[in-house]
């Protein structure tokens, strides 16, 4: 699609006894295994205004600059995310990090604050509620009327955002998720958060080239054509063998 706005051994001594009366020798303990670190439940925001799953040390950084309307990345979201999770990420060979790109204006806006409303802990169950239920949302029949649309023109973009985020289903579904409506609401309201994701939108395009959604960075490079998990997970592969 194209752009529509610019806006994370132990060393055991084994005792032995005196052998002078052959006492037996003491049996040498085993040694523990270091707890295994649960690099699914590792997720962090970024400075760069992403969230972030798995290992921060991980040999492949894998970024990704999603729309939440855009058909692509919810089948991205639906396909490549879960492999990753169980295989690349769990395994701490790669982290996974996700950047909103507001590829359709004004419509991705309310859904980006409140993705980012809600605690870093339920960022990606609350990115994956608004992938799977995509269609249901901004895929139904019914259009705005269009005398609101004219009482938009102009509007401040903090209450356009607001607009479309309640017509669209987005209010209600992170208030079922346990968002408090008020603080929904306040998100929603925030003209320097809407200004960050202006900011960072404008930095992604003019770093990466990102005007199409999703674009995937490996590493902080930019993968050419590569908007598929069939696509992409060649290339994850390779990056995870050198």
């Amino acid at each position: 699609m194209n752009m529509r706005w610019m806006l994370a051994a132990m060393a055991l001594a084994v005792g032995a006894a005196p052998l002078a009366q052959a006492a037996p020798v003491k049996k040498a303990a085993t040694p523990r295994a270091h707890a295994k670190v649960a690099w699914v439940d590792t997720i962090v925001a970024t400075p760069e205004g992403g969230v972030r799953i798995g290992n921060p040390n991980a040999k492949v950084k894998l970024v990704e600059y999603g729309s939440r309307t855009c058909p692509h990345c919810a089948l991205f979201d639906a396909e490549g995310v879960p492999a990753l999770r169980t295989g690349y990420i769990a395994t701490g060979q790669l982290s996974y990090e996700f950047r909103d790109f507001p590829i359709h204006g004004a419509l991705d806006v309310g859904p980006i604050l409140l993705g980012h409303c809600v605690p870093v802990r339920a960022f990606f169950p609350v990115l994956d509620a608004m992938m799977a239920n995509q269609q249901a949302l901004v895929g139904r029949p019914e259009q705005v009327p269009a005398d609101k649309q004219q009482q938009l023109q102009g509007a401040k973009p903090a209450v356009i955002a607001a607009y479309l985020a309640k017509f669209y289903g987005y209010t209600d579904l992170v208030v079922k998720k346990g968002l408090p409506l008020a603080k929904a609401n306040a998100c929603l309201a925030d003209t320097k958060a809407i200004d960050r994701v202006a900011q960072q939108a404008e930095v992604a395009n003019k770093s990466y080239a990102v005007n199409s959604t999703p674009t995937f960075l490996i590493n902080g490079a930019a993968q050419a054509n590569a908007f598929s998990w069939s696509a992409l997970e060649p290339l994850v592969r390779a990056a995870v063998a050198k």
